[in-house]
């Protein structure tokens, strides 16, 4: 490590608000606010409106005899999940609202910055690792830029034989890396309060001597170009604490995760597009990927203990907060491309990684209340968390729905007439409603992808990318069939980590799983019989005609639990044929930065593995 560079961190509190803002200007009197505003009314008012509608219309139906508790219970569950769908419909509006009055921005120059490339790992593979580094490194060398990058990993690998595989890996990196860019490598002797913990003890160890951080995940991989760009901003407003990219997705191979990396590039560019208007300084941090103003990250977005001596998990969504409250900009830049990630291989993988995501964004429930939050920042808090609560208010939905079953003599709850009072009141569940609930509800859900799959279908260079018409098309259709299937499964399973995170005091911390690899029937069946089992109850309860056959689309998915995760893993890549590859640009023509990190990561294998020898500084 360099000699040392103390910078002292500011732990905030959340019973009190900054006496003053950080920097001139604050979150008063903001020229951005004004430009704001419109686009949140664009994004909020159809939401609130449409929602407001369906309310409207589903409390006439249920009002036919009177509303009883039950039945106001119900009309609150479809209002609290139809808005945040409504939301994002209203996002891609906004978007190619943006887009038609699309102005290119410029950035000034600014006197360059210091900037420290932080890597933080936990028992990852180190040819991947310093792999990608090495790659980030040249990239950065042929762009000729006028900042200054010095790389930083900090490990908290607990592994003895992966510790050595880094040093190993590290003195390979430092022979090879170019002219002028320094590489360091701390390991701490104890992982104290895991990810945010190991940045924490960089800044109070070395922080003073950087201007900025740019902090990376161990699977994230950025071009030259993008890592540039995001100093670039940085330097040229002042006001900034923290600006994000938009990374996108690589490596996928597998079914399930060949499904998340188109969505992401089909459709996510317009919801980040959306997402960029209406946030404008009040965006948001996804912990990577990201570049912060070392100061202000100290000064501003310090984070103290939660009651009980516990640990903020999901730390980014309240450290961009925390930076917004002192007065700086948290901006994100989608436009910025050349910023990658890895996902999950598989669903299994996908879902651990995800109760781990769940318990932490549920944790920001407790902290709505912190004092001195920018509204939109407590949004952005809780719209986290209820990414995961939609998923019980879906179920409980379908559950209530199952139990109105088809008509007046088969309705479950008839068999309690004489006993229940709900009865007399509870409109009948036609065939007519059913269908038109389901309907709704799946066309809602799907907007967002069918306008963006309709931009790329209507202009012949979108087309081109995905290469063609044809093969776009039958990739949309694949992605949209299996995400259908697989979202019945993916809801049970957030419930259970709802479940998990209210009920149990921790989850496991591994390292995410990112290679292609199958699971056997053994650890389906384990992981999936709730599913299964609920499949099953379901289809019975359509065979014997108290369940409406518009629900068959999820019975199936219930039943298929264990096939579809099983299918999940199968390796598209390599044993599919073209037409049902699920390719995007990212597989179509690999982006350079990829293919030199892939070839890094196989020169480091080998360098491990004894083929290359490296001398011993």
């Amino acid at each position: 490590m360099p000699a040392p560079a103390p910078l002292e961190i500011v732990p905030q509190r959340f019973d009190r608000a900054p006496q003053a803002a950080v920097n001139a200007g604050g979150s008063k009197g903001d020229l951005a606010q004004a430009r704001a505003f419109p686009w949140r009314l664009a994004l909020f008012a159809p939401a609130l409106a449409g929602t407001a509608a369906l309310v409207a219309g589903m409390h006439a139906w249920l009002n036919m005899g009177g509303m009883t508790w039950l039945e106001w219970a119900l009309l609150s569950l479809i209002g609290f999940s139809f808005v945040w769908v409504a939301l994002s419909v209203a996002t891609v509006i906004v978007a190619l609202a943006g887009l038609a009055l699309r102005r290119a921005e410029t950035v000034t120059d600014a006197a360059p910055l210091d900037v420290a490339l932080l890597v933080p790992v936990y028992n990852e593979n180190p040819s991947d690792v310093f792999g990608n580094a090495q790659a980030m490194l040249d990239d950065l060398a042929r762009q000729n830029a006028a900042h200054r990058f010095t790389l930083f990993v900090l490990s908290d690998t607990r592994d003895p034989k992966i510790a050595a595989d880094e040093v190993s890996a590290l003195r390979a990196l430092r022979r090879d890396a170019p002219a002028g860019m320094d590489v360091y490598y701390r390991r701490r002797a104890e992982n104290t309060d895991k990810k945010i913990g190991n940045l924490h003890d960089w800044i109070t160890g070395w922080g003073a001597a950087y201007d900025a951080m740019l902090v990376l995940d161990a699977d994230s991989l950025m071009a030259g170009r993008s890592i540039i760009a995001l100093a670039d901003a940085l330097a040229a407003d002042p006001k900034a604490g923290l600006m994000q990219s938009f990374p996108t997705l690589i490596g996928a191979e597998t079914v399930f995760a060949r499904i998340q990396q188109f969505s992401n590039i089909a459709y996510g560019w317009l919801l980040a597009e959306g997402l960029a208007l209406w946030s404008q300084s009040e965006g948001n941090y996804w912990g990577h990927n990201a570049i912060m103003r070392t100061r202000a990250f100290a000064e501003a977005a310090g984070l103290p203990r939660l009651r009980g001596d516990r640990l903020i998990l999901s730390h980014d969504f309240v450290e961009a907060g925390l930076l917004r409250r002192a007065g700086w900009r948290v901006r994100f830049l989608p436009r910025i491309a050349g910023s990658y990630e890895e996902t999950p291989a598989t669903l299994i993988d996908y879902v651990l990684r995800d109760r781990r995501w769940c318990r932490g964004n549920l944790q920001h429930l407790r902290l709505l209340g912190a004092r001195g939050l920018h509204p939109v920042s407590r949004f952005h808090l809780f719209q986290g968390a209820v990414s995961y609560l939609l998923s019980p208010a879906w179920f409980l939905l379908l559950l209530a729905w199952a139990l109105l079953g088809k008509n007046e003599t088969t309705n479950v709850i008839s068999y309690f007439r004489e006993d229940n009072p709900l009865y007399p009141d509870w409109p009948v569940m036609t065939e007519i409603n059913a269908a038109l609930f389901l309907v709704i509800m799946y066309a809602v859900l799907l907007t967002p992808k069918l306008m963006g799959a309709g931009i790329i279908a209507l202009h012949p260079k979108a087309q081109r990318i995905f290469g063609g018409r044809r093969n776009f098309l039958t990739a949309f259709l694949v992605e949209i069939t299996l995400s259908v299937l697989y979202a019945p499964v993916l809801m049970i399973q957030q419930c259970r980590a709802v479940l998990r995170a209210a009920l149990t005091m921790s989850e496991p911390w591994s390292p995410q799983s990112r290679t292609a690899r199958g699971h056997d029937l053994g650890t389906l069946l384990r992981f999936h019989w709730l599913e299964t089992v609920l499949g099953l109850i379901l289809a019975v309860g359509l065979v014997s005609g108290l369940v409406s056959m518009w629900l068959l689309p999820i019975v199936i998915s219930l039943v298929m639990a264990v096939p579809l995760s099983a299918l999940g893993s199968f390796n598209l890549a390599r044993h599919a044929p073209p037409a049902l590859r699920l390719d995007s640009p990212n597989t179509l023509r690999e982006p350079a930065i990829v293919t030199r990190a892939r070839i890094e990561r196989d020169r480091m294998r080998a360098h491990l593995a004894g083929q290359i020898e490296t001398p011993a500084e």
